[in-house]
């Protein structure tokens, strides 16, 4: 999959998701796109809302946050006001991003987000875990063209089955990422086993967007076969932001790109042909001098370390045999020492 100037089939995508992470600052804003391309991001991601995008102005039960969440006994249009980025700070981030080879893009949850980010042209788009089911959006969105991101965390298989086949319609490369939509998500509920079947079922690339502390969970799912990481990313900790608890500092993060950057060269590829250690492994060799004429016999050939001789194997095979020339102890055995 190719975002920007990245091919993920080249290196696993690292995408430090700013989120609400800004401190309704714009010189925060520039300093986390700045940390996380020091930290080693590979692109830094937004979300593109405004809280008349997201929900209505409403103080009825239905809309106060519940379920064991971060930030329970919130109203949603309340929450969303405190989190959401200005729409005027986006050209200006974008402009800052790419001047620092930082690829830029962002989760847009409604058709007005995908209009008001088309004036920057993304490399790509995320669809946000909360979105799958929103079919109508992921059309829109698809239909730009553009590579698509889409996090799995409350889809059931059936929303995934949709949701890809809406984005197929436009042939464009869609990327399915495994998540748990839990803020932070427990280590028994992060199931990174399903990465690899998202590759299977649907034969698109997969990836994992982690909500879990630390950074165990990415690096592990990079072995799983992921290829786009993302994590929330913060500046320091004392910044006032809903989302703090389950993001990265810079120094967490640059950890977490440093593990994974040596997980992903050891996973390397199937192969049966060890390129080292040969020299310690046993093989024939001649352990006393033996004169012409004379029988190959256990007393003056045997299997000992190094690994230059003979594969032990054909031990069987030349007991018995004739050396055709002398033969000196320590010589590695070799076909032509045996006689007709």
């Amino acid at each position: 999959m190719k975002i920007g100037n990245f091919d993920t089939d080249k290196k696993v995508f690292i995408i430090a998701e700013l989120s609400a992470n800004h401190n309704h600052s714009i010189e925060v804003a520039k300093d986390t796109i700045y940390a996380a391309k020091e930290a080693g991001a590979d692109a830094i991601k937004l979300q593109t809302y405004t809280p008349e995008w997201m929900t209505i102005d409403c103080k009825r039960e239905d809309f106060l946050i519940k379920g064991g969440t971060l930030w329970d006994g919130k109203n949603l249009f309340e929450l969303y006001k405190e989190a959401m980025m200005p729409l005027l700070w986006y050209k200006e981030l974008f402009e800052y991003a790419r001047s620092i080879e930082l690829e830029i893009f962002s989760s847009p949850f409604s058709k007005e987000a995908v209009d008001f980010l088309e004036k920057f042209n993304p490399p790509a788009y995320k669809i946000a875990s909360f979105e799958i089911t929103d079919y109508e959006l992921i059309d829109y969105t698809a239909s730009k063209g553009k590579p698509i991101i889409v996090s799995t965390g409350i889809a059931e298989f059936e929303d995934i089955q949709n949701a890809v086949d809406t984005a197929k319609k436009y042939n464009i490369d869609i990327a399915l990422l495994k998540c748990t939509s839990a803020y932070p998500t427990p280590r028994s509920e992060v199931n990174l086993k399903t990465i690899p079947a998202l590759k299977d079922i649907f034969n698109v690339t997969v990836g994992f967007s982690d909500h879990t502390l630390g950074i165990s969970a990415p690096v592990a799912a990079v072995t799983m076969g992921a290829r786009i990481v993302e994590k929330h990313f913060i500046l320091n900790k004392n910044i006032n932001s809903p989302d703090k608890d389950f993001s990265l500092t810079p120094k967490e993060f640059q950890e977490m790109v440093k593990a994974i950057r040596e997980v992903e060269e050891m996973i390397g590829e199937v192969n049966f042909k060890p390129k080292k250690g040969k020299n310690f492994a046993r093989s024939l060799y001649i352990v006393k001098d033996i004169k012409k004429g004379e029988k190959f016999t256990r007393e003056n050939i045997r299997a000992i370390r190094p690994g230059y001789g003979l594969h032990p194997k054909y031990l069987p095979k030349i007991l018995g045999k004739i050396a055709c020339k002398d033969l000196k102890k320590g010589e590695a055995m070799k076909w032509e020492y045996i006689g007709d």
